[in-house]
């Protein structure tokens, strides 16, 4: 991706965000003709001059101290996301497509996939661009529409702009769509040399414009807590706690695991999922060993 068009299109539409009465600045009354805070205004509040602070907004971040990328970010009132965000496209800018990171990871380690199975609850491992890379029973059964999808590798951003299963899926139609925007948006400033990245942001883009319209927004967010409402096919409505864990030993993938308050409706339908996909496993295992006998009983003829 263009750094410096990433850059200026980023700080242009977090300067639009903030008033000048949220910036505590005194306003004389009139109509503005910009929304948000004016470039002068900015540069005031971070202590730059007007036109240091023009060069930055036209994408040239290469070389910014971190002083004066930490004052821009209290003078936009960034997040700590779009914050993270700011410092990576600088980064980015710095390294000057020297730096090229690993792909984003397709599998996990024995021990982590024995972590999973360990949960009693729905669990799975993401990378940074939403695939599922691996996940227990119970998770599996929880993500069965995605699994359904004969695309590969499994995909939450994907399935959820893509595939026409997924309005049924998610309850939380819009706010699933902003924050998998948000994420991958970050993921693209942290690693903007992932070719399986900016190609999958380049599909979205031409098959959803639903994605394309969010994408241009510019937005950014951390994936580390929060709920999820669904709708499973099977079992219904469910709402579920989530907290994304970072793998250090693992860069790039985050363990979710996911809970239901004890005694809700939400609990019973998990009680109720694990039923199914447990029958489901016996069901296939099933089928397995009498495919294998089948198999046998031919060579021996």
């Amino acid at each position: 991706m263009d750094n410096r068009s990433e850059v200026r299109e980023f700080l242009v539409s977090r300067r639009g965000k903030v008033t000048p009465e949220q910036a505590g600045l005194a306003t004389h009354g009139g109509k503005r003709r910009v929304p948000g805070l004016r470039r002068g205004e900015v540069a005031e509040l971070a202590g730059v001059s007007v036109e240091y602070y023009t060069q930055l907004e036209r994408g040239s971040l290469r070389g910014v101290s971190e002083s004066v990328l930490d004052a821009v970010a209290r003078a936009l009132q960034l997040d700590e996301a779009e914050r993270a965000h700011l410092f990576d496209l600088a980064r980015a800018a710095n390294a000057g497509g020297a730096v090229r990171r690993r792909p984003a990871a397709r599998r996990v380690r024995p021990g982590i996939q024995q972590i999973l199975d360990g949960q009693l609850s729905p669990a799975w491992v993401s990378n940074g661009h939403g695939d599922i890379v691996a996940s227990n029973r119970l998770g599996r059964a929880l993500l069965s529409p995605l699994f359904d999808d004969p695309a590969r590798p499994v995909s939450h951003a994907r399935f959820r702009f893509l595939n026409p299963r997924a309005v049924d899926f998610y309850r939380d139609w819009d706010g699933t769509a902003r924050d998998i925007v948000a994420v991958l948006r970050a993921q693209a400033g942290k690693n903007p040399y992932d070719k399986a990245l900016t190609g999958l942001i380049g599909e979205l883009c031409t098959r959803s414009e639903e994605f394309r319209t969010l994408w241009a927004a510019h937005d950014v967010r951390l994936h580390r807590s929060g709920i999820k409402r669904l709708h499973h096919p099977v079992v219904g409505d469910v709402d579920l706690s989530y907290e994304g864990l970072e793998l250090p030993s693992d860069p790039g993938l985050m363990l979710f695991i996911f809970t239901a308050e004890p005694g809700s409706s939400s609990q019973q339908a998990l009680d109720l999922l694990a039923s199914w996909a447990a029958t489901l496993a016996q069901q296939e295992a099933a089928a397995l060993a009498q495919q294998e006998q089948d198999e046998q009983e031919q060579r021996q003829s």
